[in-house]
């Protein structure tokens, strides 16, 4: 149905609210860069109006913390742009701050806890080689 695929690859020792913490900051990277993925409003049986969700499935993958730096790699070797999320963001407590401390490590110094994309099928499958879906 869809010629692309999103994928969110969260590192797999991460406590579950840094996980889903990272997973929602991700996903609106995509949906921000994405904004045709976003549906109409959904109406329940009494007639209330709830927020768009995306049209497209999200597969959740997890991975060690060196796969996440080769899917990072393998990404921009590959010109696909990504959300990305390091462990020192946690310590922040505004979006300032988020870039303020991301700027500071290159991809390979990052510690990488997430990383999101969306692209061909095929491509994202590629990229996200040695990640597993998420448990």
């Amino acid at each position: 149905m869809f010629d692309t695929k999103i994928a969110i690859i969260i590192r797999e020792d991460l406590a579950i609210w840094q996980k889903l913490n990272v997973t929602a900051f991700l996903m609106s990277g995509i949906a921000g860069a994405n904004p045709s993925i976003i549906g109409s409003p959904y109406i329940d049986g009494d007639n209330n109006e709830h927020l768009p969700l995306s049209i497209q499935p999200v597969i959740v993958l997890s991975a060690t913390a060196n796969v996440l730096t080769n899917i990072r790699r393998r990404a921009r070797d590959r010109n696909i742009e990504t959300a990305a999320y390091i462990e020192e963001m946690f310590e922040t407590g505004h979006d300032d701050a988020n870039r303020e401390v991301f700027s500071q490590y290159s991809l390979e110094e990052a510690n990488t806890v997430g990383i999101a994309l969306r692209a061909d099928k095929k491509t994202v499958d590629k990229i996200t080689k040695g990640a597993k879906m998420h448990s």
